[in-house]
């Protein structure tokens, strides 16, 4: 019996939903953002690479990893960097039991914010300490940028996911658990003013990934034409893979969580059965094809102006749905 719980806590951690699938989903979504974007500038996207370019995401990581060298100056800390990037990423594969696509799913109270400290809060301090491992004004402005967009953003991240787990599980289920939320997802559209919640929610969400994803119109650290690559400048060959897998692997969680918590998962279907793989797998692809567009269709904001929006459209939202859910039946 006990054999049976390691043995699926260890194909849980390695193979599916984690090491392996979220790396295998991040190199696809990753595709996916290139190729979308590519159709809207009337551009190729990715096409060589295995079929139709399905594989060059996995053929770039690889070239970084292997073939392209790890530049450093005289102050720089590579190692240290690495093993941040490394810590980031274990934290996002940790997260993932939390949600109910998870062989091993842990649903226990206020699981959610062990899910927001592991998938959202790890993995930014992770990026900051490699960054700052690898010195020079660029990453240093890059940095104090990023800081000042996710002070706003994480909290709008954080009330958006927040607020639809406590309307979905305060009546029933395990309190504040994502696993619950997903159950009883048909509470958050059972009333005009619970889907009002829900909509004002996702807004709030939609804005704070567009920031975590670095996206336009919220990409002021990685503005090239300023500071180069923002927080990113001084990374290349291995680091800049991990950094870059790091990245995609924290939007990717970020959608899985949206589509759980706030589109409630493979519902009305069984999670096991196959309709209800095709609706899961459509519900990420639309919040993908948002984000997505989103990016294709904004310029880029300067940084008063992005700190602004940011304030305007993705924490009032969600600070407003807090404040109905105390008039929410």
């Amino acid at each position: 019996m006990y054999l049976d719980v390691y043995v699926n806590a260890l194909f849980s951690i390695l193979v599916f939903p984690g090491t392996i699938f979220l790396i295998a989903l991040a190199f696809f979504t990753q595709y996916l953002v290139r190729k979308l974007s590519a159709r809207y500038q009337r551009r190729m996207g990715p096409s060589y690479v295995g079929p139709i370019g399905l594989l060059q995401p996995f053929y770039d990581f690889l070239k970084l990893l292997r073939a392209k060298e790890e530049v450093v100056n005289r102050f720089s800390m590579p190692r240290l960097a690495e093993f941040a990037l490394l810590i980031g990423v274990s934290c996002i594969v940790s997260s993932v039991i939390f949600l109910p696509i998870s062989l091993l799913n842990v649903a226990t109270v206020f699981d959610v914010l062990i899910f927001f400290y592991l998938s959202s809060v790890m993995p930014l301090f992770a990026m900051v300490i490699a960054s700052l491992s690898m010195p020079s004004p660029y990453t240093s402005i890059g940095v104090s940028r990023l800081l000042s967009l996710v002070t706003i953003a994480e909290p709008a991240y954080f009330v958006s996911i927040l607020v639809p787990v406590y309307l979905a599980t305060r009546s029933g289920g395990v309190f504040m658990s994502i696993s619950s939320t997903y159950v009883n997802s048909s509470r958050l559209y059972s009333n005009p003013v619970a889907l009002v919640i829900t909509a004002l929610s996702l807004v709030g969400f939609a804005v704070s990934i567009q920031v975590k994803a670095m996206y336009p119109p919220f990409n002021i650290p990685e503005a090239e034409q300023e500071i180069i690559a923002g927080y990113e400048t001084e990374f290349s060959g291995p680091l800049l893979a991990l950094a870059r897998l790091l990245h995609d692997l924290d939007i990717v969680i970020a959608l899985l969580a949206g589509v759980y918590i706030l589109l409630g998962g493979p519902m009305p279907f069984n999670h096991l059965s196959p309709q209800g793989v095709v609706v899961l797998a459509l519900k990420y692809l639309i919040l993908l094809l948002l984000v997505t567009t989103l990016k294709n269709i904004m310029g880029r904001y300067r940084i008063d102006q992005a700190l602004v929006q940011v304030f305007k459209y993705g924490l009032i939202p969600p600070i407003i749905a807090a404040t109905l859910t105390l008039v929410a039946p």
